[in-house]
C-alpha cells in the first residue's frame, strides 16, 4: 500500500519492522522502489534479498529488479539474473522474457534481445511492442516494421497490435524520417484497427513532421489534435526550431511552452539559445532574466554506473563519491589527450 501511494520511507520502516519476510515481502519493497523510479534502491534491496541468503527470487522479483536494470543501465546484474532465470528454468516464462528483451535492449545489448525474443516458446502483444520499440530506438526502423509485420501475421489470439505498438511503430517512421509512410500509418489506426489515436501518437507525428522540416504542418498537427499538447509534444518542435533556426515558430511554442511547463528550466535554456543563434542577443538575455525571475534552477545532469555488484550514482558537479579525486584527475587526463588529438569546443551556443 505504502509503496503504491508512494510512501517509499513508510513502506521500508514497516518491511525493517517485520520479525519474517518470504518472498511477497521483498518483491512488495523491490517493486515499489521500481515503479517509482528509486531504480538503485531496488536493486540494492535485491542484494540484500541475495545476501541473507534464506528466500530464493521468484518470476516477480526479477521482473522488477530488470526494470530497474534497464532504467540505469545495469548490465552486469542483469545478465547475473538471466543466467538464474535459465538455471531456475524461467527463463521462457513470458513476464521474465520480456522483461529481459527490455533490459538488454535498453542496456544497448540488441542482439541478445533479439535472441530472447526468438527463442520465446510464447510471445504476448507486450513481447512484441518491447521488441519493436528497441529496434526503432536503436535505429534499426526497416526492422521494427519488418517485425511489425510479422506481428500482424501472427494467428495467437493473445497477439494483436494496440496503442503501445504504434508508438514504436511511428518511432520507427520517425528515425527513417519516413513521413508519408508514418501518417499513413497514424491514419490506420483508426481506419484498420479501430484504436482511437492518443496524446504520444500526435506527439510521434508532430516529431516526424518537424524534423523534416516541416514546421508549419507540425503546428497545423498541434491544432488539430484533440487535447491540449503536453510540453514533451511543444518541447519537440521547439527543439527543431532551434535546428532549422526558425525563429516565427519558434517563438510562438515557447510561449505555449512557458504556459505549460513555466517551472521546466530546458524551456527558457533552449528558447534563449534560439534567439542568441538569430543574434537576438537582447531577447536571448530575457529569456534567461525570466527564467531567474520565476526562480527556475536548471535540473543537474545524473547519471549511474554499475560496478563490483553495486549501482554508484553521480550528479553534475557532485564531488561527495569517496573516489571523486581519482575520478576527476581521470577525466582532466582525458580531457587533455582530447585536445592533443585535435578536439575543439562548440563555443556557438555559449
Amino acid at each position: 500500500m505504502y509503496g503504491k501511494c508512494g510512501d517509499l520511507e513508510s513502506a521500508k520502516r514497516v518491511f525493517e519492522g517485520m520479525t519474517m519476510r518470504d518472498s511477497v515481502t521483498w518483491n512488495a519493497l523491490i517493486t515499489g522502489y521500481a515503479q517509482n523510479g528509486v531504480w538503485d534502491k531496488a536493486i540494492n534491496t535485491f542484494q540484500q534479498m541475495r545476501s541473507e541468503g534464506t528466500i530464493e527470487p521468484d518470476n516477480i522479483t526479477m521482473v522488477g529488479v530488470l526494470s530497474a536494470c534497464a532504467s540505469i543501465g545495469a548490465l552486469e546484474l542483469g545478465s547475473w539474473i538471466d543466467k538464474h532465470a535459465s538455471q531456475k528454468g524461467v527463463r521462457h516464462d513470458i513476464y521474465v522474457g520480456t522483461a529481459l528483451i527490455d533490459m538488454y535492449s535498453k542496456c544497448g545489448d540488441l542482439d541478445r534481445a533479439l535472441q530472447i525474443f526468438n527463442d520465446m516458446p510464447l510471445r504476448n502483444t507486450v513481447s512484441w511492442n518491447v521488441m519493436i520499440s528497441a529496434l526503432a530506438s536503436h535505429g534499426r526502423p526497416q526492422e521494427a516494421l519488418s517485425l511489425f509485420g510479422r506481428m500482424r501475421e501472427e494467428k495467437d489470439k493473445r497477439v494483436s497490435p494496440d496503442d503501445i505498438t504504434f508508438i514504436g511503430v511511428l518511432s520507427a517512421c520517425v528515425h527513417v524520417g519516413w513521413v508519408e509512410e508514418g501518417r499513413g500509418w497514424f491514419e490506420s489506426m483508426r481506419a484498420e484497427f479501430g484504436l482511437v489515436p492518443k496524446i504520444e501518437h500526435y506527439t510521434c507525428m508532430v516529431d516526424l513532421l518537424a524534423r523534416a522540416g516541416r514546421l508549419d504542418e507540425a503546428c497545423k498537427f498541434i491544432e488539430s489534435m484533440p487535447e491540449k499538447p503536453d510540453g514533451v509534444t511543444l518541447g519537440t518542435v521547439l527543439c527543431a526550431c532551434r535546428k532549422f533556426n526558425n525563429v516565427k515558430v519558434g517563438e510562438r511554442i515557447a510561449n505555449m511552452l512557458l504556459e505549460v511547463e513555466p517551472s521546466n528550466s530546458g524551456n527558457y535554456v533552449i528558447s534563449s539559445k534560439l534567439y542568441a543563434n538569430s543574434k537576438r542577443w537582447e531577447d536571448s538575455a530575457k529569456m534567461k532574466g525570466l527564467m531567474r525571475e520565476r526562480g527556475v534552477v536548471k535540473t543537474p545532469g545524473c547519471s549511474w554506473i554499475e560496478g563490483d555488484d553495486q549501482v554508484h550514482e553521480f550528479r553534475s558537479g557532485d564531488g561527495s563519491h569517496y573516489r571523486a579525486g581519482e575520478i576527476y584527475l581521470m577525466m582532466d587526463l582525458l580531457c587533455e589527450e582530447m585536445r592533443i588529438e585535435g578536439y575543439i569546443p562548440n563555443l556557438s551556443l555559449v
